[in-house]
């Protein structure tokens, strides 16, 4: 099956509203938890920099069957629904099949 990874960079309004933004980010981490019990192979994190500051944004991984059924899951994102981020979806082949 084939793998979906979408990147997102924190809106940079909400990089000083961090009320919102960790709460947001808690409904992120429960979501997670929710489509894992579920049996979704899904994984989540954020970047951090050399210094090991973070900001530079995040990235979740899925295993979904199409493209399509990856945004499904990917559109009810807290991070996406609350709109605090900038993200992306795409594809990911493997070079090494």
């Amino acid at each position: 099956m084939p793998f979906f990874v979408k990147t997102e960079i924190i809106k940079k309004e909400y990089l000083i509203k961090k009320d919102l933004r960790n709460k947001v980010i808690h409904d992120h981490i429960n979501w997670i938890k929710k489509l894992k019990q579920k049996g979704v192979n899904i994984k989540s994190g954020f970047l951090v920099d050399e210094f090991q500051i973070p900001g530079a944004g995040g990235l979740l991984i899925i295993e979904m069957k199409t493209f399509k059924e990856a945004l499904q899951i990917i559109k009810n994102d807290p991070m996406i629904q609350s709109d605090i981020v900038d993200w992306k979806l795409n594809e990911w082949i493997d070079i090494n099949k």
